[in-house]
């Protein structure tokens, strides 16, 4: 992939977390996911990474997934560069005494105290949040767990794929498609979506220290996350008590909501009013016929038939080409859109012009490409600072900063 923007590092945050000091004890896609996006936005990160972690690698276990450039250090994987930028690593033996005195000091700095490991395991290495509270009163303390800590999963171990399957996601495609083994999705979106109720559950912790001067613990549990997520429109007939329908928002579990194949390509294609519905068909030549079928006539009558009105449709759609559809349909504001394949993102027109994707060089790992953060702020725009950290790269600096002088010490 070409990026056609080049990215240079900022010196200074100007985000809105401009100041805002985050000790990080996230790993994996969840936690780091949400850590980066209030990086971005000015916050300082410490990313704390074990020496060891039980597998002799050290560090986030995402440091070792995927493929890195030849000659390009290993603890770089292509998905933790994607979420750790803007962070400084510094490596920690948690249940080091020596290195006990030289956290407790960076934790009295901090304003969050963002952790993912399993909550039992924190309090064994006194790193609970009564523990945390006595070393800063007011730290904004936000567990990324996989349950909550009232029902009977509480302390069990959490992943995508298991709260996926946990969550009614891997129920949707047996829904529309009709083969009835549960399939989980192609993407981790349970670690995403957790990740921005995290962010989200951070930044709303600090307004209410902000407000009161109070900080508070905050568990953000990825089942109770993801399930509300997933049953925002999927809820639907079981709003009601008793239940009156179907689970599943009707116009979504159909099989023939999808990109709609043209003469050379697809288009996402949504038709939403009444009068879009008319202007589209009388676009394609089916004005009347269309006007005159009654399964069509209005909102809740379409509503009832969707699944045929979706599949016309793309009986439609497959006489004219692409580029034709765009210019016929964008001029009558009817949703449109050119369906990009993966490989075609580099070059839509839009994420080139708002210089979404932006090359970098890091100085380890030579060039790299890195999607600029989406939230556009118009008086403290977010930035990037810091290229994702090599094991460690930091932990010297760190402490050097705290001005903590233990026996042995060399450095600092």
């Amino acid at each position: 992939m070409t990026a056609k923007t080049a990215g240079t590092l900022q010196t200074k945050a100007t985000g809105p977390l401009a100041g805002v000091r985050i000790l990080d004890l996230t790993s994996v896609v969840f936690g780091a996911y949400a850590t980066q996006m209030l990086g971005d936005q000015g916050a300082e990160v410490f990313k704390l990474e074990d020496p060891g972690s039980g597998r002799g690698d050290g560090g986030d276990i995402m440091r070792w997934a995927g493929h890195v450039p030849e000659g390009a250090p290993r603890d770089l994987g292509p998905i933790f560069m994607s979420i750790n930028r803007n962070k400084r690593s510094v490596l920690v033996d948690l249940k080091d005494p020596q290195a006990r005195v030289k956290l407790e000091a960076l934790i009295a700095t901090c304003d969050v105290f963002a952790a993912s490991v399993r909550y039992e395991g924190l309090k064994r290495l006194g790193l609970g949040y009564e523990d945390v509270v006595k070393i800063k009163p007011d730290i904004v303390y936000v567990h990324a767990a996989g349950y909550g800590s009232d029902g009977p999963y509480a302390g069990e171990p959490a992943y995508d794929d298991l709260i996926q399957s946990a969550s009614g996601l891997a129920d949707l495609l047996p829904r529309i498609d009709g083969d009835p083994a549960p399939r989980i999705l192609p993407t981790l979106v349970a670690d995403k979506v957790s990740g921005l109720f995290m962010c989200q559950a951070i930044t709303a912790g600090l307004l209410h220290r902000e407000r009161t001067g109070e900080g508070q613990f905050i568990e953000v549990p990825m089942l109770e996350c993801v399930t509300s997520f997933n049953l925002v429109e999927h809820l639907y007939d079981h709003t009601w008590e008793p239940p009156i329908g179907q689970w599943g928002y009707q116009r979504v579990m159909n099989p023939n909501r999808k990109p709609y194949k043209t003469k050379d390509g697809y288009i996402g294609l949504l038709p939403y009013t009444d009068k879009q519905w008319d202007q589209f068909f009388a676009a394609a030549g089916m004005g009347e016929t269309f006007g005159k079928d009654p399964r069509f006539s209005d909102y809740a009558t379409r509503a009832r038939h969707i699944q045929e009105l979706y599949g016309l449709v793309e009986t439609v759609t497959e006489t004219r080409t692409t580029q034709e559809w765009l210019d016929l349909l964008k001029p009558l504001s009817i949703p449109v859109v050119r369906t990009n394949r993966m490989d075609d993102l580099p070059q839509d027109p839009h994420l080139q012009a708002v210089g979404f994707f932006q090359t970098y060089e890091h100085p380890h790992a030579g060039p790299y490409n890195a999607m600029k953060p989406p939230v556009k702020f118009s008086k403290s725009p977010s930035n990037i600072r810091r290229h994702p950290p090599r094991l460690g790269e930091n932990t010297d600096e760190v402490w050097a900063e705290l001005g903590v002088k233990l026996a042995g010490d060399e450095k600092v």
